[in-house]
């Protein structure tokens, strides 16, 4: 199935409302505090010192991209359901929290009642957007008008095994380390999941559990599809990676900022495997990206066009059809909470 060309429209259109809202609270931070100690605030590191606290982490510089990408992905292929679908779904994910946590006393404490009040508005509208553009994504669709319109296509077969083990594999580590951040700090749960007076994280984001946790089910269910060959493969898997990838890189910030690898020996067990999670996290997000960056063989709806035979795997054949043939039809650290959790706090001799 495909779009039509109004589900196309709607689609971007709904993609740019989540671009710009991201856009402006991104824009927000920069202006009150500029880029460069945004960043450092984003990597988690310790001497960051500002006056204020950003309302964004690096997961919503992702997340703008991702909007971008979508809005023209929809506006340029007919096969762009899934994106939407993708799209919104992280969206929801991200944004449902803030519901019930931005008006908690830690939020009140670190953030002003306006911005407060602008940051909940914003989050009804992107949840409100997200979920229309699943609806516009199911309620668009239509079947091919003949062979030339393609239906989405899925990964490759190493592809799909390649994504399969990348996100996956990166799922597994954030679960591993939620379930290590429970059995060290069982006072936090649950608001370390749901939010709470104890647990501090963005303005625009989620708790920092909820977060991990649902990446770590959003990796899962797009490394099986990708392993599957599933035509919805490839856009989630790109969603679920891009949005991996700033944990593993502001991780990896943290280690080259407090040359951790030149005392990697005389670290603790726990603070190697955090290490260790950093580099496999960026390294299982770029080969996911990487792996499903090219579709897979299109299986063409209907009949051949120019064999006359029924559907099948592979690109169009090179050979026009003869003359007159009819075709057939056929805790804020490390991107908002995504990633390993920060060193313990106490840090390590020489620091």
């Amino acid at each position: 199935m495909i779009l039509t060309r109004g589900a196309r429209v709607t689609g971007a259109a709904l993609s740019a409302v989540l671009a710009v809202i991201v856009a402006c609270w991104l824009i927000r931070d920069v202006d009150a505090l500029g880029f460069g100690q945004v960043w450092r605030y984003w990597s988690g590191l310790y001497d960051a010192r500002l006056p204020t606290v950003p309302t964004t982490s690096g997961t919503d510089l992702v997340l703008f991209v991702v909007y971008v990408a979508v809005a023209v992905a929809a506006l340029r292929a007919a096969s762009a359901a899934s994106a939407l679908v993708a799209a919104g779904v992280v969206t929801v994910t991200v944004r449902l929290p803030g519901l019930w946590t931005i008006d908690n006393r830690r939020m009140a404490a670190a953030y002003s009642d306006d911005l407060r009040s602008r940051a909940l508005i914003c989050a009804f509208v992107a949840i409100a957007a997200a979920v229309a553009m699943i609806i516009t994504a199911g309620a668009g669709r239509r079947p091919p008008a003949d062979s030339y319109e393609r239906t989405p296509a899925g990964p490759g077969p190493g592809a799909g095994v390649s994504a399969f083990l990348a996100l996956c594999g990166g799922g597994a580590v954030l679960i591993a380390w939620e379930i290590r951040q429970v059995a060290r700090d069982p006072g936090f749960f649950p608001d370390w999941y749901v939010g709470g007076d104890r647990i501090a994280q963005y303005l625009t984001g989620p708790p920092p559990g909820w977060g991990t946790v649902m990446l770590a089910l959003f990796c899962g269910f797009a490394g099986i599809s990708a392993v599957a060959r599933a035509p919805h493969a490839r856009p989630f898997g790109l969603v679920a990676a891009a949005v991996l990838l700033p944990g593993g890189v502001f991780g990896v910030v943290r280690i080259v900022h407090y040359d951790m690898l030149d005392r990697f020996g005389d670290l603790s067990t726990e603070f190697q495997l955090s290490l260790l999670s950093s580099f496999f996290q960026v390294l299982a997000a770029l080969a996911a990206l990487i792996a499903l960056a090219v579709p897979g063989p299109v299986r063409a709806p209907g009949q051949d066009p120019w064999t006359g035979t029924g559907p099948g795997w592979g690109p169009t054949p090179a050979t026009p059809p003869h003359l007159g043939q009819r075709p057939g039809y056929g805790h804020p650290q490390g991107g908002g909470g995504f990633g390993p959790p920060p060193p313990p706090s106490q840090p390590p001799p020489g620091w």
